[in-house]
């Protein structure tokens, strides 16, 4: 009798660390769906009007005023420490390093790039939007505010929208959008909304940003997140691209060639003659590059075997004329109308 092994959960969770046997099949890619789209569209449409609101020094500046002169950072000063530690988490460096090595574990299980790729191009779009945005707007932080009242901007600073809100939300964030189950999405976009909305809060305790520099923050962070089905062309080609140089190099190294990508072969198609031509030049043409057969002789009658076939005489003498050769004809002396011989006396 067989029985099988009874496997623990950490035999399962260890199972799950090996590495699968081959690239699975199908690896789920978001799109860019009409829901998706319309949340970006929503997002982008914030995002414009945080801006908005902060330029005309409106009510959500009075707010950041507000909020600053009531010093979170003194009234809730036991846990500054724990703040302290917690805002690491919206760091690019520390955070990159954590991400990167998770995503490069998935990476070599499932025989893909696409994980780290997908790092890489979140990352370089919060470099280039987020970075744009600190420079063009140039709003000054709390600690270095010179005019109570006024939103600061244009002034030479850089933390309008927050750094640490949007890699937060990004960084976090992309564990949910490469998650392989609707359950972990699920859970990973709440433990990501979490994270960073702690992250941005910890900014504002610490008095280093302002209350609109992470909300702004946020959105900036989303938008990039609800953008990356568009860059996924992009990614599966530069995946394909650099397996190929993989593949050469590995060839290189080994003395083999590569082997060659077979060229489907084109079946000629037969044209059809121009109506401007005749049908005595298209018959020539199909004539010429018709493929010659044996010549046919017709009979009056029903083929026949050669064997079945009687023998016919030919007409005339298949012989080369000689001289020696006395001629043969009905006119001639030996012709069937010659006189008869005349029989000769002997005496």
């Amino acid at each position: 009798m067989r029985t099988e092994q009874n496997l623990t959960r950490l035999d399962r969770v260890f199972a799950r660390l090996d590495r699968e046997p081959e690239r699975p099949a199908h690896i789920d890619v978001p799109r860019m769906s009409r829901h998706r789209v319309a949340l970006f569209s929503a997002t982008l449409a914030f995002y414009l009007a945080i801006v908005w609101l902060v330029v005309i020094t409106s009510w959500l500046v009075r707010l950041d005023w507000q909020v600053m002169f009531f010093r979170p950072y003194q009234q809730w000063s036991e846990i500054h420490w724990f703040v302290d530690y917690y805002v690491v988490l919206g760091q690019r460096g520390p955070t990159a390093v954590m991400i990167c090595a998770w995503l490069g574990w998935r990476s070599w299980r499932q025989h893909t790039l696409r994980p780290l790729l997908t790092l890489g191009a979140s990352l370089l779009l919060l470099n280039i939007t987020v970075g744009a945005a600190k420079i063009g707007m140039g709003r000054l932080g709390p600690h270095y505010a010179t005019t109570i009242g006024s939103n600061e901007m244009g002034l030479g600073g850089d933390i309008f929208p927050s750094g640490h809100t949007a890699n937060a939300v990004v960084t976090w964030g992309i564990l949910a959008y490469l998650a392989s189950t609707p359950r972990a999405r699920r859970w990973l976009s709440a433990l990501s909304a979490v994270t960073s909305l702690g992250v941005g809060l910890a900014t504002v305790y610490l008095g280093t940003h302002w209350l609109s520099d992470v909300v702004l923050g946020w959105a900036a962070g989303l938008l990039i997140l609800l953008a990356l089905p568009w860059c996924e062309p992009l990614i599966a080609r530069t995946e394909a691209w650099i397996f190929t140089l993989r593949d050469r190099w590995r060839a290189r190294r080994t003395g083999t060639a590569p082997t060659p990508t077979p060229v489907p072969v084109a079946v000629p198609l037969k044209q059809r003659a121009p109506a401007g031509r005749t049908d005595e030049t298209t018959a020539a043409r199909e004539a010429a590059t018709r493929t010659p057969r044996a010549p046919v002789y017709l009979a009056p009658g029903p083929h026949t075997a050669r064997s079945d076939r009687a023998p016919v005489t030919p007409v005339g003498s298949r012989r080369p004329p000689h001289a020696d050769r006395l001629p043969h004809g009905p006119n001639t002396p030996h012709g069937p109308n010659a006189p008869a011989a005349r029989p000769l006396s002997g005496g």
